[in-house]
């Protein structure tokens, strides 16, 4: 038998966890009944019955939840060692927790568990990518200033990917793009011509003589897309997680919009090579997404992550492509990838990390996910987050340098246009009435410490 992990021996960590009800929420508690050295102390979500009965069907014994909705209840079940299911804000008391693991995704009030949190000492561990890229900074500073932690969670790709970041820098490859898959890979069946997105199906013929990159890469490239143009592989989410990214590393989008190749795995470092060499690449230190194509059958990405880096020594390198390593085709670069992210499965990865201090980069305002009318927006136009990849109709994301005034996409939830704004305009904070006032100002306080390390070095 395998000898249980040493963390089996630390000791006892409580967390709450909001969102509790959502994907997310379900696959961490799952792993938390394989982690007894995590408890789920309280659970945050309005749907009180669906956590009891998601605790029910993971085998939770019903002794040992508790529902409660005031703080000094939840404070006294808590320290009975039971697990306590709240609706809100109101009922949490932070006496107890360790650590808490946002995941309810909505910018205000995952903005607010957070600084609750920090406010009494609680580690925060940010799995709501959407608050992130609002307040990530001033949260991170907040969090240095205390000595507690702030960090993305792992199982999301832009935990992943700053993991495998610090991985390739720390063996000392040089990296000129990193990046994620999309959610969904594009399967496409040469029997019938038809491709595959998410349980959407398209006729698709002409890839059956675009498998190949061939000599014109870029060419290539553009067919792939024109002949999968009816799959929408773009979305607010993948902008999302790579702003995180971005604002951790410093890279930068390509384009505003991110490039998405439709790309298969073993073409990923002749991709990312620059223009000159057949590539996509306009300048290095870039962050972006692709759509995974692969037949059926074939291994998926599973929506994991990549780092495309410049090789060395010839010698060594073509040993690895020969270990079925993916290098470009001149042997300039390779790319090196992680297949994966298993959402709350990995995310006691961060709560271990949370608790023992370990460093991450701290979030700057590099680049800020913006807005951008895609169409003639009226006065009195209503912006509401909505559907499965928190998109906001009327606007499109994108990824900028960091501007005076630009509102950040997801702070526009709830908010109201006070003027017509044509198609092609950015959405300033002055276009807008009916922003959540508490995470305007900590948006506004992260963008005024400006190039500080917010902790970096603590």
């Amino acid at each position: 038998m395998i000898p249980a992990h040493s963390a089996r021996t630390r000791p006892l960590t409580r967390i709450a966890l909001t969102g509790a009800h959502g994907g997310y929420g379900r696959t961490f508690l799952a792993q938390l009944t394989r982690t007894p050295e995590i408890w789920p102390s309280v659970l945050i979500d309005p749907d009180i019955e669906g956590v009891r009965t998601m605790l029910d069907e993971l085998g939770i014994p019903a002794e040992t939840v508790a529902v409660s909705d005031e703080p000094s209840r939840t404070a006294g079940a808590v320290a009975d060692g039971r697990i306590v299911v709240v609706p809100g804000h109101a009922a949490v008391a932070w006496d107890g927790i360790d650590v808490l693991v946002e995941a309810c995704g909505r910018v205000p009030q995952g903005y607010g568990y957070a600084a609750a949190a920090l406010d009494n000492d609680v580690h925060v561990v940010m799995v709501s990518k959407e608050v992130d890229t609002v307040t990530g900074p001033e949260l991170a500073a907040r969090a240095a200033e205390r000595g507690l932690s702030y960090l993305p969670g792992d199982g999301d790709q832009p935990a992943n990917l700053l993991r495998l970041v610090d991985w390739v820098s720390q063996v000392g490859l040089e990296i000129v793009a990193i990046g994620k898959s999309g959610e969904y890979d594009i399967v496409f069946d040469p029997s019938t011509g038809r491709a595959t997105q998410a349980g959407v199906e398209v006729d698709a013929s002409e890839l059956a003589d675009l498998l190949e990159l061939g000599d014109d890469p870029a060419a290539t490239l553009e067919r792939r897309a024109a002949a999968v143009s009816r799959l929408k592989r773009a979305a607010a989410a993948d902008s999302c997680e790579m702003t995180v990214v971005a604002t951790r590393t410093g890279t930068v989008a390509d384009i505003e919009g991110m490039r998405y190749p439709v790309a298969r795995i073993a073409e990923l470092a002749d991709v990312y090579a620059e223009r000159d060499r057949g590539g996509i690449r306009a300048r290095e230190g870039i962050v972006d997404v692709f759509s995974a194509l692969r037949l059926p059958g074939e291994a998926s990405f599973a929506g994991g992550v990549f780092a495309v880096v410049r090789t060395g020594d010839p010698v060594t390198w073509e040993t690895l492509r020969g270990k079925g390593h993916v290098l470009s085709r001149d042997g300039r670069y390779a790319c090196i990838y992680w297949p994966y992210h298993y959402m709350g499965v990995e995310t006691p990865l961060t709560v271990h990390a949370a608790m023992d201090g370990v460093a991450s980069p701290a979030p700057r305002w590099s680049t800020l996910l913006a807005a951008r009318a895609d169409s003639d927006l009226a006065a009195g136009t209503e912006f509401a987050v909505a559907g499965h990849h928190h998109e906001i109709a009327g606007v499109a994301p994108v990824m900028l340098d960091a501007v005076e005034g630009v509102a950040p996409y997801y702070l526009l939830d709830g908010a109201r246009l006070t003027r017509d704004v044509p198609a092609g305009e950015l959405i300033h904070l002055g276009d807008v009435e009916g922003v959540d006032a508490p995470t305007l100002a900590a948006y506004l306080a992260g963008a005024a410490r400006g190039d500080s390390t917010n902790g970096e070095d603590r």
